[in-house]
């Protein structure tokens, strides 16, 4: 897999997919994309129901990066990262929900997160001339107790987190503060965009970058893009086996979106020959991608904090990949077109999302929500309302709806109980560094460290 920036339209320079991993963001500020993104067999998706999820993400995986790493060990580490479930949920004929929170951290980046700390362990044992790396991530909520999680202990990586003081919730914060080990957490006295900039401006930094490896394991590291398509292909398999699956309607998932890695992900699949007729990208306040879709200006600008936390973004950085998808060629009025055939956006308030999660508790025989999923499914029940026709609807549900406690007990009127891995890291005392949301106090942390 050769990887071009979304900065060099041209694509005159290519790094390999091992390159990409461990340098995470190119030297123009760009992302990277894959030159080429190749197709599966179609005999593969008339019998994908026969497959298990790590057997679909094995296939995925070996067309995508069978160049890159042998298929055995490719095998291994798809396995490894991928040993807990997806099920998906049925709330009637056209609504379908893909749980999953089912990993260590009961978030859906625990997948992509142990998936990219097992490939890039991988790559540094190949790799004599790299000792030591520093993981960089900046997180809004979920991401980074699943990075931390999945690259706890690991050999060789170090793991520094950034989050918005004031901004996750109260459990996401434990989650990110009491891990220790190889892994440290900075709270921001700032927002997430804040977080993430500063993040950026480090890899850009090339005194920094001489003293110390950095990589990063947000969405903006491809490594951890590609595995988030998996997701997709799964829930198309878990559609044809056990449910109402009706081919003739149109496959349309719903996707909670805040830095838009996740979309992405459901791009690389459609690309790839997955059946997807429509992607929506249900948001929170921090509408700047429905509004693009629906002006053709992009116009970032601070993220509002809402009871949706992890989608809190304002101006997200793989919006860059989602115009990649798409192409350079034409005027912007055409690019916009091309991607609205493929893309709608709506945006939900917090009003809006605390009646969902109670519509959807008292409607369909008590299934609870996070407001992550319950954004995703106004997203899905506005567009039902719109289609004349019936399809196959999706919703990724993102996040447990515990981790969330205040704001979905309030919401159903109920007490909900507290999944072990919560119960424990809520108990754990806090360690974390409080530093400003400018540049220079990251870079004296990790040049002291």
């Amino acid at each position: 897999m050769q990887l071009y920036s979304t900065n060099d339209t041209d694509r005159s320079q290519t790094v390999s997919f091992q390159e990409a991993v461990f340098q995470s963001l190119p030297a123009d500020n760009g992302l990277y994309m894959p030159v080429f993104i190749p197709s599966l067999d179609e005999s593969f998706l008339d019998e994908i129901e026969k497959l298990t999820f790590p057997e679909i993400a094995f296939q995925v995986a070996t067309t995508l990066l069978a160049d890159e790493i042998p298929a055995l060990r490719l095998r291994d580490l798809v396995e490894d990262a991928i040993d807990f479930p997806a099920p998906v949920a049925t709330l009637d004929d056209e609504i379908h929900v893909l749980e999953l929170f089912h990993g260590p951290t009961l978030a859906f980046k625990d997948f992509g997160a142990r998936f990219m700390a097992r490939t890039m362990s991988w790559f540094l044992q190949q790799s004599p001339q790299e000792k030591e790396r520093t993981i960089l991530v900046a997180t809004s909520g979920d991401t980074g107790s699943a990075v931390a999680q999945g690259f706890l202990n690991v050999p060789g990586i170090n793991v520094v987190l950034l989050y918005p003081s004031g901004k996750v919730s109260e459990i996401q914060e434990k989650q990110l503060t009491t891990v220790g080990n190889n892994v440290s957490a900075l709270e921001v006295s700032g927002t997430f965009d804040d977080c993430q900039r500063m993040v950026k401006e480090a890899f850009l930094d090339q005194e920094l970058r001489k003293q110390v490896s950095l990589s990063s394991a947000n969405s903006i590291n491809i490594s951890r893009l590609i595995p988030q398509s998996f997701y997709y292909f799964n829930a198309y398999a878990q559609l044809k086996r056990d449910l109402a699956f009706n081919p003739d309607w149109p496959l349309v998932f719903s996707v909670p979106s805040g830095n838009f890695g996740n979309l992405c992900g459901g791009l690389i699949a459609q690309q790839m020959g997955l059946p997807v007729d429509h992607i929506i990208a249900a948001t929170n306040a921090n509408d700047v991608v429905p509004e693009y879709l629906e002006t053709g200006k992009f116009t970032p600008r601070p993220s509002v904090q809402t009871v949706s936390n992890a989608m809190d973004v304002g101006n997200p950085s793989n919006f860059a990949r989602l115009l990649a998808f798409y192409g350079y060629a034409g005027s912007d009025e055409e690019l916009l077109n091309s991607i609205q055939e493929d893309i709608s956006g709506n945006r939900y308030s917090d009003e809006n999302t605390k009646q969902a999660i109670m519509e959807v508790y008292e409607d369909y025989y008590g299934y609870i929500m996070c407001p992550h999923t319950a954004v995703g499914y106004l997203g899905l029940k506005d567009y039902l309302d719109k289609q004349p026709a019936r399809v196959n609807g999706v919703i990724l549900a993102t996040a447990h709806p515990a981790k969330f406690k205040d704001t979905v007990e309030k919401a159903i009127g109920e007490a909900i109980p507290m999944p072990e891995p919560l119960k424990e890291a809520i108990n754990q005392p806090k360690k974390a560094e409080s530093i400003s949301p400018d540049y220079e106090s990251l870079k004296s942390y990790l040049l002291d460290r």
